[in-house]
């Protein structure tokens, strides 16, 4: 985690990071959290592990790909901004 944080402090210190691709390696974290969140549900409410819980499964994969996507629209953006 802290390698991670360390890489997202320099990434928006050095305004170097396509904003919106930023936002998305930041949502990542969310994902981590709400992965944590549902992997205790699935042990709690079903006593099984995320793994064998789709709906808990694909609801916390939902996060990851929507940080996935604006990592790749911040520098999709960004490379057509260069070569206009």
């Amino acid at each position: 985690l802290l390698p991670y944080l360390a890489f997202l402090w320099w990434s928006w210190r050095s305004g170097r990071m396509p904003r919106l691709a930023l936002i998305g390696f930041a949502l990542t974290l969310l994902f981590v959290l709400v992965t944590i969140g549902a992997a205790i549900a699935a042990e709690v409410i079903y006593g099984r592990q995320l793994a064998d819980v789709d709906p808990l499964h694909g609801g916390a994969e939902v996060f990851l790909t929507l940080s996935n996507v604006l990592v790749l629209l911040g520098f999709s953006r960004a490379r057509q901004d260069q070569q206009q």
